[in-house]
């Protein structure tokens, strides 16, 4: 895991562009704190971060690799190939040799053999960009899923890149504009793809090869979700997935670095902990979760959580025996200025959802990364498996919308409530969420001969991978790699999540519940209480102190007549808020809309933004 940045322009001298390049590298040192590294071209440049995982001692970034003729590539590249091993063996059976072990090489030499190609052979996460000096060509290829982010910015002449904002922002031709496209996907809990908050800026699309030469940019796709008919008996289709799951933990499990799993006791991590503790075989795993101090005492069951995570993941950790650890946090730590300052860093925007999960994730991965490098984690299951409450709401499955913004659920997404009505009618977001909407649906694959409830929950399962999911993989990259700590997924292991995405949603739901396939699959390495038990998020704190804090700093940004936010919050409205005490502002509705506001006036301070609406 590290952080890349680059910028190929036909006009200009790099070698005489260092410092750009140097303070665009540099930006990224969280990510990569272990190395550091950047290479010029006449027209190229690449700059990394290392995070070193594979081949401590060797693996060093930009890699340069000459073919048969003398032609020389270079790659900088974010992630790590699950399956370099195999690839390696492959490639000496072609007659290429070997200077390390890194999978760094086995991806460069891959290159030199496959060419674009190389992107269909690859398992496993990342942001590449490999500079094919003959060819004078710049490749950008990201992961089937989008594990690993990956941003650009397209020149009048040349072209910008990196896994964070932060990178390209260092670059005089890259400026913070926001408009009307960027306030609403900033505001809505999908995330459109290829687009950012950022006027010009752009994303990578996942299982897609960017190509950029004098001729110009040239977008190709080499990984899609395809709609194919399922023949396999629910018995072989629960082996499958048992089968396919296994693997993808071993496979991800490889690492020079101590390794952990994230154990929430929800059958997701759960699942992935239990198979990954088997793998381990005489060396017991490591497992962490978090909760609030407050909540240990405390906890009140509401709408979404019925109880506690702690006892779960107790008795999951010795269930497996692992070396379990839990991360108790508090309202001082989640409120701490650095904190957030940390966050909003980590993300170059506000985060409009989920507000104070961004510094519980950073404190988490904070505590993680003083005993581990790399973390397993049980995100995306719910996405793969349909396990969440939209899946099963009739009135979610009809709208004509996205079903998670449905159902009452925007609620717990909210982050335009103490908005001005003026701004917010300006942006419509309504007519923009239905044209992003519309678009979604035209790249739903369809299988002829499926019945309507059948094509309809293929639609909400392709919605949730593509639109949805990609926000919480975006969440848990950012937050791990503040820390520079590396958080795999292996849920979105492409093979596990084709072969899902095709399987009949009354199979995948046959016991009745959610995560059937996933639950019978497992079932035999888990304790009844955690197979059966209801889905439950993310915790949340709820202590009172909590919304104390939130109340006192929208207090203060009320008075404080510099704060830029005051330009986009109604602080009429404000002021009532916080006028009407702690109760009211722990409804999710109302604390969603204080988190907005907070981090927007935040962001508006820390990134010097121009708006444009």
């Amino acid at each position: 895991m590290c952080g890349i940045t680059g910028w190929v322009d036909f006009t200009q001298q790099f070698p005489q562009r260092t410092e750009i390049v140097d303070e665009m590298t540099d930006s990224l040192l969280h990510r990569g704190p272990d190395a550091r590294g950047t290479w010029f071209d006449p027209h190229a440049a690449l700059g990394h971060r290392r995070l070193s995982i594979i081949d401590i001692e060797h693996g060093i970034q930009p890699m340069v690799a000459r073919d048969n003729e003398g032609r020389t590539s270079v790659v900088a590249f974010n992630g790590q190939i699950f399956n370099f091993k195999e690839l390696r063996s492959q490639l000496v059976g072609y007659g290429y040799t070997f200077e390390t072990n890194s999978d760094t090489e086995v991806l460069l030499k891959g290159y030199l053999h496959w060419k674009e190609r190389v992107a269909e052979h690859l398992n496993g996460m990342f942001a590449i960009a490999i500079w094919d000096c003959g060819e004078q060509k710049l490749l950008l290829i990201r992961d089937r899923l989008g594990v690993k982010p990956l941003y650009y910015y397209q020149t009048q002449t040349g072209i910008i890149f990196g896994s964070e904002p932060k990178a390209l922002f260092k670059n005089p031709y890259v400026k913070a504009q926001v408009s009307r496209t960027g306030f609403c996907e900033m505001l809505d809990m999908v995330k459109t793809p290829e687009l950012t908050a950022y006027d010009g800026m752009y994303e990578v699309r996942p299982g897609h090869i960017l190509t950029f030469d004098r001729h110009g940019l040239k977008k190709q796709t080499y990984w899609q979700l395809e709609a194919r008919e399922h023949t396999d008996s629910l018995d072989v289709t629960i082996a499958t997935v048992a089968e396919i799951l296994s693997d993808t933990v071993k496979r991800q499990m490889i690492s020079d670095v101590p390794i952990c799993s994230l154990l929430s006791g929800g059958l997701d991590s759960s699942a992935i902990t239990a198979i990954a503790a088997e793998h381990r075989h005489q060396e017991k795993l490591s497992s962490f979760s978090v909760d609030f101090t407050h909540n240990m005492n405390n906890f009140s069951a509401d709408g979404v959580r019925g109880a506690p995570d702690a006892p779960f993941a107790r008795e999951l950790a010795a269930h497996v025996n692992t070396n379990h650890t839990e991360l108790l946090l508090n309202s001082d730590q989640m409120l701490e200025h650095t904190v957030r300052q940390h966050v909003l860093h980590g993300v170059d925007a506000p985060p409009a959802y989920w507000g104070d999960m961004w510094p519980s994730l950073y404190l988490l991965f904070q505590g993680i990364r003083k005993h581990s490098t790399v973390a397993l984690s049980g995100e995306a299951a719910d996405e793969v498996f349909g396990g969440y409450q939209w899946f099963r709401n009739p009135a979610a499955i009809a709208s004509n919308t996205f079903p998670w913004l449905t159902a009452g659920s925007s609620r717990y997404f909210g982050g335009v409530q103490l908005l001005d009505r003026d701004f917010v009618n300006s942006l419509d977001r309504d007519a923009y969420r239905a044209k992003r909407y519309e678009e979604a649906l035209a790249e739903v694959p369809v299988l002829a001969g499926e019945d309507e409830h059948e094509r309809r929950l293929r639609e909400v399962s392709y919605l949730a991978l593509t639109r949805f999911l990609p926000t919480l993989l975006d969440r848990n990259d950012r937050m791990s790699m503040a820390v520079g700590l590396e958080v795999r997924v292996p849920f979105c292991d492409h093979r596990l999540v084709d072969y899902v995405f095709n399987a009949p949603w009354s199979m995948k739901t046959f016991d009745g519940r959610e995560k059937s396939l996933l639950r019978a699959a497992t079932q035999s390495m888990l304790p009844d209480s955690i197979v059966y038990r209801v889905k439950t998020p993310y915790p949340a704190t709820q202590d009172s102190s909590y919304e104390q804090g939130l109340r006192d700093e929208l207090a203060n940004l009320i008075d404080d007549s510099s704060s830029p936010a005051r330009d986009f919050i109604d602080c009429k409205k404000a002021k009532t808020l916080v006028g009407r005490g702690v109760n009211e502002i722990s409804q999710p509705y109302n604390r969603g809309g204080i988190e907005m506001a907070l981090w927007m006036n935040r962001w508006l301070k820390n990134y010097d933004i121009t708006t444009a609406i």
